[in-house]
């Protein structure tokens, strides 16, 4: 059980740590917001979305996805069409705090806006569609954790699962915090729209690389 434990923590680790568009969306939340605890909602939402990819990886249910060809196919075009929406929306945002924060020197403290343009309803659709139509976050977990999981069996695959589950929270929860902090120490505005911008190249980013794949197949 201890194996399928530490397996399963540097496995989810190695999964989730690279900076894709849900990682970007999280800690430019943390810094956008003047609270900690604004962000809540965005990190709540992906930590238990991805607990349900997990569960689901791990359950088996979800492997059928790699013996349906024309599923994974659908899949990766809704991908690439979603998170073009999505770049385009992203970008917009960090415009909108723009235009709200250049009103006046310090707007983000006076105004208080920055809540605004991210409330909870927005937070967490942004946060469930990154992490559970973002057709690359599907297949890492269910090719690599479904299949990693299929070794073990009982309380060890349990062991596993919680293990996986549990780096994506403590990961949300500090990027999250790493991101405020962030906005604190640079005072602001300027980091907010720069982190939000990388968001959306990212996500643009992602929908070339899934574009490329699909036509070269």
């Amino acid at each position: 059980m201890a194996a399928a434990l530490i397996h399963g923590l540097l496995l989810a680790f190695g999964l989730i740590l690279p900076l894709g568009a849900q990682n970007t969306f999280i800690l430019s939340q943390g810094a956008l917001h003047r609270r900690w605890a604004g962000a809540l909602p965005a990190v709540l939402t992906a930590a238990v979305s991805d607990t349900l990819l997990i569960a689901l990886a791990v359950s088996g249910l979800s492997l059928v996805l790699l013996t349906v060809p024309w599923l994974q196919s659908a899949l990766q075009w809704a991908g690439v069409l979603f998170l073009a929406y999505m770049g385009w929306s992203t970008w917009r945002s960090a415009a909108s705090l723009a235009a709200v924060t250049g009103a006046a020197p310090g707007a983000v403290a006076a105004a208080g806006s920055a809540d605004e343009a991210w409330p909870a309803r927005r937070q967490v659709a942004f946060a469930a569609s990154v992490s559970l139509l973002n057709p690359h976050a599907i297949l890492d977990t269910v090719a690599v954790i479904g299949t990693s999981a299929l070794q073990y069996d009982g309380g060890a695959r349990l062991a596993f699962a919680l293990a996986c589950i549990g780096v994506s929270w403590v990961w949300f929860f500090g990027l999250a915090t790493a991101g405020h902090l962030m906005g604190v120490l640079a005072a602001g505005a300027n980091l907010q729209r720069g982190l939000v911008r990388i968001s959306a190249l990212i996500m643009w980013g992602v929908a070339l690389q899934l574009l490329r794949s699909l036509l070269t197949a």
